[in-house]
C-alpha cells in the first residue's frame, strides 16, 4: 500500500496532547444530541431514557475498538478515509464510502448547528425571528471554520477550555437534579424494547466524536499509545455525563413535560432546579457544546485524506473537487453544512446523522476485518460491532421511514449518489 497514506509531517508532531485529543473527542460527542435529542429520543424510549443511552455507549464501545485498532496502525490526519483505502485498495468502493462519509460529517455539524440555534432562540425567550435564527446558523458555522483554519493546535485548545465549562455545568445540574428529585414518587413509563433500540438509534450520534480522534493521530507525539486512550477515555467519560444528565432530567420531570419540551428540555429541566439562573447557564453551556461540536466536526470532514498526495486514492471526487487544499477544503464544507442546517429540521437531521454514522462504521469496520492481522484487532470484536450498527440502523430507519420518510429518502439518495458520482469521476476519459 501507497505509504503517502501514512505520511506523517515532522513539525505537525506533537501538536495535539492526549489530554486536547480526548477533549476533542468529547466536543465532538457532547453536542446537539444530548441537549436537543433527549426529547426526541424519551418519545421511543419513555423513561428508559438512560438505558437507550447505554445501549448505545455500549455499541460504540465496539466501533472505538475498531478504530482505536486502525489509527493506532496507520496514523494520519485522513483519519477514517485512510482506513478505507488500507481496508479496500483504491478504487469505487473506499472513494464512494469516503464521499458518503464526508457527507456524514457534514450532516453531523449541521445537527450541532442547529442546537446551537435552538438553545439560542431559549435563552432569548424563543422570541427570535427565523431570519435572525438563520443569521446565527451561518454565523457559528463560520466561526468554526475559521477556528479550524487558525490550525489543529488551537482547535484542539479551543475544544479544551469549552468542554471544561460544559462538563462542569453539567455535572452541577446533575447532582442538584438528583437532590431536589423525589425518588418515592418515580414509576417507570413508556417505552417498549423497540422503542428503546429506536432510541438507542437515535441517540448514537452522540458518540459519533469517537471517529474524530482519529484524525489528530497523525499530530500526536505517540499516537499508538494516545489515540486508543483518548478514544476511550472520551467515550468513558462522555457516557457517565449521559447517564447522570439524562437520569436527572427523568427523576425531575413528567415524561409528558420531556416530550413537549423536545429540543431544549435541559434548559427547562435546569430551570426546574434553578430557576431562570438555571436556565440560563445550561443554555450557556449548550451553545458551548454545541459549538465544540460543530467545529471538531468541521475539524475531521476537512481533514479527510489530508495526508495523501494523490488523494484520488481517497476519492476521486473528494480529491479533484474538495481537498485541493485547507482554505478550499473548508470553504466547500462550510457552504455544505450551511446549506443542510437552513433546509433539515433538527430532529430529521439527527436522525439522518445517526443513520448515516451507523452505516459508516459497520462499513469501515467490515474492512478492517480485511486487514485485521496488521492491526492486531480480534475478528469476534469487530463482527458484533459489525452487528451492532445495523441492528441499530435497521431498528431506526424503519422509525424513520414512518415517522419522517423525507429523510431517510434523502439519506438514500446520498448514498446512492456518492458511489454513483465515484463511479462517473474514476471511469470517465482523463484529459492530459
Amino acid at each position: 500500500m501507497d505509504s503517502n497514506l501514512l505520511k506523517k509531517p515532522a513539525q505537525n508532531a506533537g501538536d495535539i496532547s492526549l489530554f486536547s485529543a480526548t477533549a476533542l473527542g468529547i466536543g465532538g460527542m457532547m453536542g446537539a444530541g444530548l441537549y436537543s435529542l433527549l426529547g426526541l429520543a424519551s418519545v421511543h424510549a419513555g423513561t428508559h431514557v438512560p438505558l437507550a443511552f447505554f445501549i448505545g455507549a455500549i455499541a460504540a464501545s465496539f466501533s472505538v475498538y475498531s478504530y482505536a485498532k486502525l489509527g493506532a496502525a496507520f496514523p494520519s490526519s485522513g483519519g477514517a478515509a485512510t482506513f478505507t483505502v488500507m481496508s479496500f485498495g483504491p478504487g469505487v468502493i473506499s472513494g464512494g464510502l469516503n464521499l458518503f462519509q464526508y457527507i456524514a460529517y457534514l450532516i453531523a455539524a449541521a445537527l450541532y448547528a442547529a442546537g446551537f440555534v435552538e438553545y439560542t432562540n431559549t435563552l432569548f425567550g424563543g422570541d427570535l425571528s427565523t431570519v435572525t435564527l438563520n443569521l446565527i446558523t451561518v454565523a457559528i458555522i463560520l466561526v468554526c471554520s475559521f477556528i479550524n483554519l487558525l490550525g489543529p493546535s488551537l482547535v484542539g485548545r479551543a475544544e479544551t477550555v469549552a468542554i471544561a465549562l460544559v462538563v462542569i455545568s453539567l455535572l452541577v445540574f446533575s447532582a442538584m437534579g438528583f437532590h431536589q428529585a423525589d425518588l418515592k414518587t418515580f414509576s417507570m413509563s413508556g417505552g417498549s424494547a423497540e422503542g428503546i433500540a429506536v432510541a438507542a438509534g437515535i441517540l448514537y450520534i452522540n458518540f459519533q466524536g469517537f471517529g474524530v480522534v482519529t484524525n489528530s493521530s497523525s499530530a500526536m507525539k505517540k499516537p499508538q499509545k494516545e489515540l486508543p486512550l483518548a478514544m476511550f477515555s472520551a467515550l468513558i467519560l462522555v457516557t457517565i455525563a449521559y447517564l447522570l444528565v439524562s437520569g436527572a432530567v427523568v427523576l425531575l420531570m413528567p415524561l409528558g413535560s420531556i416530550e413537549s419540551h423536545n429540543g431544549h428540555v435541559l434548559a427547562d429541566a435546569a430551570q426546574i432546579v434553578a430557576g431562570k439562573l438555571g436556565l440560563v447557564i445550561i443554555s450557556i453551556s449548550a451553545l458551548l457544546a454545541c459549538a465544540a461540536a460543530v467545529n471538531a466536526t468541521i475539524f475531521a470532514a476537512s481533514n479527510i485524506a489530508a495526508d495523501l498526495d494523490n488523494k484520488t486514492e481517497a476519492s476521486a471526487v473528494l480529491g479533484n473537487r474538495i481537498l485541493k487544499n485547507n482554505v478550499h477544503a473548508l470553504t466547500v464544507s462550510s457552504v455544505g453544512v450551511i446549506i443542510l442546517a437552513l433546509i433539515f429540521p433538527l430532529e430529521e437531521v439527527g436522525q439522518m446523522a445517526s443513520l448515516a454514522f451507523l452505516l459508516v462504521y459497520a462499513a469501515i469496520t467490515y474492512g478492517h476485518i480485511r486487514i485485521h492481522l496488521k492491526t492486531g484487532a480480534k475478528p469476534l470484536i469487530l463482527w458484533c460491532a459489525i452487528a451492532i450498527n445495523l441492528t441499530l440502523f435497521t431498528a431506526l430507519f424503519i422509525n424513520t421511514l414512518k415517522t419522517s420518510p423525507s429523510s431517510a429518502i434523502a439519506l438514500i439518495i446520498a448514498l446512492v449518489s456518492s458511489f454513483g458520482i465515484e463511479t462517473f469521476f474514476r471511469l470517465r476519459p482523463k484529459r492530459h
